[in-house]
């Protein structure tokens, strides 16, 4: 059998700087906790020692993250109910094949220059009690709420709630994807809101319930990291966001097998408006070998999303979206920032941008994403461009805006 090609996009990640810090997870963090009801507060502290695994060594970040070494065997994936017998897949099969986009301006990982996760451990940033009590529940921290989503691949709206500036695929059968994602730090206009730019692999549909998506990319959303840094982060869901998936390594899902990026973690440096530019590539695709969706981010094998999870995304996705999200905290315009602030007519340096768009078809190979359409509901606040070009940049697009403005009241 020929060889496999291994691609690999240099791009990495920054979590933080670390030093060493030696507190079990399972212990109360700092944070007020005045006018909480005592009954909310063993809820919390019930919850937090069952989402936080024994480590074997933690990393204390500078801002204010803490890093637990959890042993691979013992991460949350598998108190899945699906995954009780799983049988770790260590790394994939094979990789996509096709040409890789190469940054000239890399995003790096540095937490590591302090301290790192042994062998045979994953980092995994530490649930603290604040940050649960900054949720509505305990139920629903680290979830999107049903509630609240009016998903784009429907009606979406100025009214809908969630704000979007998406390029889409055409239906079809898709085994994954890959793009160089521009970094940036969006404001937001309450710590309730969020801004992201992420992929989205879709298979099913919302109206029916039976809607799964495989979502990644970075996020601002201070309410529920405590901060205002971008930092990367993973979603998956198998019923339309009812009772299935969460952020990150919140609930059971998502299997980690790396020990150098820390998901959750914040990322740097991020681009400035009219100067230096940073992307961080992601793949997402379907293993040959194994069925499971895998998860590459920076050129480094992150961990798969088992295939036992899915009903749709079993065998395929039927559509892939790139693009922008912003979720005020009330319904209507936000000021909140999507991408760099500003409109896709600005261009590179200026507006974000998401380029080297590209699928993966049922032989494992990667293609320039063609036909895109585009789904800007209100593009006075949120807007998005999309073009090909010769160059390293394949398919491309800008997106983005400054949310509420004179012409988006």
């Amino acid at each position: 059998m020929a060889a496999t090609t291994r691609r690999v996009c240099l791009v990495a990640l920054v979590v933080a700087l670390a030093f060493l810090f030696f507190e079990g997870p399972a212990m109360a963090e700092s944070g007020t906790t005045a006018g909480v009801s005592a009954q909310r507060l063993r809820e919390v502290r019930s919850f937090l020692r069952s989402v936080n695994k024994a480590p074997v060594k933690s990393i204390q970040s500078p801002d204010g993250d803490i890093i637990d070494c959890v042993p691979i065997s013992k991460q949350p994936a598998f108190d899945h109910p699906l995954l009780k017998n799983h049988t770790i897949q260590m790394q994939p099969s094979r990789h996509p094949y096709g040409d890789s986009k190469i940054a000239s301006h890399p995003v790096t990982q540095t937490w590591q220059q302090n301290g790192k996760c042994p062998e045979n451990t994953i980092p995994i940033r530490r649930t603290k009690e604040e940050d649960v009590l900054r949720a509505s529940s305990v139920n629903w921290y680290g979830k999107k709420t049903p509630e609240d989503l009016q998903k784009f691949h429907l009606k979406a709206s100025a009214n809908s709630g969630h704000q979007y500036a998406v390029a889409s695929s055409a239906t079809g059968n898709y085994y994954g994807t890959e793009a160089n994602i521009n970094l940036w730090k969006p404001m937001t206009e309450s710590p309730q809101d969020f801004s992201l730019t992420q992929l989205w692999v879709v298979a099913g549909f919302y109206s029916t319930n039976d809607l799964n998506t495989i979502e990644t990319g970075w996020q601002v959303y201070q309410s529920f990291y405590g901060d205002n840094n971008p930092r990367l982060f993973i979603y998956w869901t198998r019923d339309a966001y009812k009772s299935t998936g969460c952020y990150n390594l919140r609930c059971p899902g998502f299997v980690q097998t790396n020990n150098q990026i820390a998901i959750g973690g914040a990322l740097s440096p991020q681009s400035a408006y009219g100067g230096s530019q940073y992307e961080v590539c992601f793949l997402v695709w379907k293993d040959p070998g194994s069925g499971n969706w895998w998860l590459q981010v920076g050129g480094i094998d992150l961990g798969y999303w088992p295939s036992s999870i899915f009903t749709r995304l079993a065998n395929r996705a039927s559509y892939i979206q790139w693009g922008g999200e912003v979720a005020p905290s009330e319904n209507g315009q936000t000021s909140t920032q999507m991408g760099s602030g500003h409109f896709p007519s600005e261009g590179f340096g200026k507006a974000s941008y998401i380029r080297n768009i590209q699928t993966v078809d049922s032989s494992n190979s990667l293609s320039s994403a063609n036909g895109l359409s585009l789904i800007n509901p209100t593009p006075n606040c949120y807007n998005v461009q999309t073009g090909t070009s010769s160059n390293d940049w394949g398919t491309y697009m800008f997106y983005g805006g400054p949310g509420r403005n004179s012409n988006c009241p």
